[in-house]
């Protein structure tokens, strides 16, 4: 099993990974096969079931939709650009994705919200066709997002190409238990393992470039957010609250009257000013999702700024510990919201920081493994209920509270000697069990929880 550090960290749009990037990548995938196609299309449908209908609107699924059909993608999305594309769209009813003619598309007709039963295979599915002249249907693909912007086929679905299927790898781990023997054996770290898998798939060079723009653009993410303030998008009026909590924090630091569990707010704050640039649309880093993306580079910053000896030039260490990690949760679980709760999103970002946080203070493989563990198990059974299918309540706070719990998992770890009573791989397994049994309410359907209990407006 190998999934890519930049698999798990991908620089993306918010305010949803799966909601939002993953059809706009499923629609480039479509866009890609029809550029392929030995016939020529005049237009395009498509239609959003599961949680991508139930909580499309509040995620911007209809919105990102309809870009990815005009030729977005996540990783270089031009906001200035997509405003003038959708207003173009509009107007004229039509697409133009480059390698294509024309074709036409109305977002009003042509995009589709399916409130029945989800289809089968995962929660998040969307359906885009092609039609001719006459508007029948000649090309069809069904796509299901998956969590963390991963995008599957039905077809893919159906074989596990959720997995790897590329050139073996020199510490090709799936569970923990295996990670921990093959560390023991070579006497490397889990990020030099994780690191020598990368380097036998894409060179030194590539990966240390890689991780460095992804750390630039979770550090710059952070400083937005504790830069700008005013009402998030959406109807809820939920304002944004990171600016003036860093404020706060930097005045009583400066006169010396901070309470010791002050550190708290500060690593909330890292984490709120991140989900909150997500809220808005922004630009983030899955972490291993958008829900999500506000806790391990809350964690990264903490560490940096208030811990002795922290050096940026661990970061790396930090991003790779976390990425095999979040590797073992997604290949024998989930990391998505719509098919196991918030356990799933939260939860997983908390191990993988609890993880990368160990790894950089000079935990042994042993603390690392013991520190993910406690930031799972401490996250199990948590719903995901989004206030009117908005990634901002509970969702920015969460992602607070999920950064302050990695830190304590961590700390725990480092204060024993690595030996533990629950193995991560059977706190994995429990959450995977509890997303399989938890109501579909409560997985990023807006149908429970605080979805249905808090004023929507």
């Amino acid at each position: 099993m190998f999934l890519s550090v930049f698999e798990m960290f991908k620089v993306g749009i918010g305010p949803s990974s799966s909601h939002t990037m993953g059809p706009m990548v499923a629609a480039a995938r479509f866009l890609d096969a029809l550029r392929e196609a030995p016939f020529t299309a005049s237009g395009l449908r498509a239609s959003l079931h599961g949680s991508l209908a139930f909580t499309g609107v509040g995620h911007a699924t209809d919105r990102a939709t309809v870009l990815g059909l005009a030729g977005f993608r996540p990783e270089t999305y031009d906001a200035d650009a997509a405003e003038k594309a959708l207003s173009r769209i509009r107007e004229t009813r039509k697409v133009e994705p480059e390698g294509l003619p024309p074709l036409a598309f109305d977002p009003e007709k042509d995009l589709h919200f399916d409130f029945g039963p989800p289809l089968p295979g995962h929660a998040n599915g969307i359906i885009l066709m092609a039609t001719d002249a006459q508007g029948d249907v000649i090309m069809r693909e069904t796509y299901f997002s998956v969590g963390g912007g991963f995008v599957l086929t039905e077809a893919e679905l159906k074989q596990g190409r959720d997995t790897d299927t590329g050139p073996a790898v020199p510490y090709p781990f799936k569970t923990a238990a295996e990670m921990l023997v093959m560390a023991r054996d070579s006497g490397r770290s889990i990020a030099q393992m994780k690191r020598a898998n990368e380097d036998s798939r894409g060179g030194p060079a590539a990966l240390d470039r890689g991780m460095a723009r992804i750390w630039q653009v979770m550090e710059d993410c952070i400083d937005r957010g504790l830069a700008t303030d005013g009402t998030l998008p959406g109807g809820l009026n939920v304002r944004r609250r990171a600016k003036a909590i860093h404020d706060q924090l930097q005045a009583e630091r400066s006169r010396n009257q901070s309470a010791p569990h002050t550190i708290n707010d500060w690593m909330s704050v890292y984490a709120m000013a991140v989900n909150e640039e997500n809220a808005a649309g922004g630009q983030v880093v899955t972490a291993p999702t958008n829900g999500a993306a506000g806790v391990v580079p809350a964690v990264i910053r903490y560490w940096l700024d208030h811990v002795p000896g922290a050096s940026k030039k661990k970061i790396p260490d930090f991003l790779l510990t976390a990425a095999a990690i979040g590797g073992l949760v997604k290949y024998n679980a989930s990391i998505s919201g719509a098919e196991a709760g918030c356990q799933a999103e939260v939860g997983s970002a908390a191990a993988m920081a609890a993880a990368g946080l160990a790894a950089v203070m000079g935990g042994t493989p042993e603390h690392i493994e013991n520190a993910a563990e406690i930031a799972l198990e401490h996250h199990l059974g948590m719903t995901c209920d989004p206030v009117k299918g908005l990634v901002q309540v509970p969702c920015i706070e969460r992602n607070g509270l999920g950064a302050v719990k990695a830190v304590s998992a961590a700390s725990l770890a480092l204060r024993g000697d690595g030996a533990h009573f629950v193995p991560l791989d059977a706190c994995i397994e429990t959450m995977r069990q509890t997303g399989a049994d938890m109501s579909e309410k409560y997985k990023e359907t807006a149908l429970g929880g605080l979805a249905v209990n808090v004023p929507n407006c």
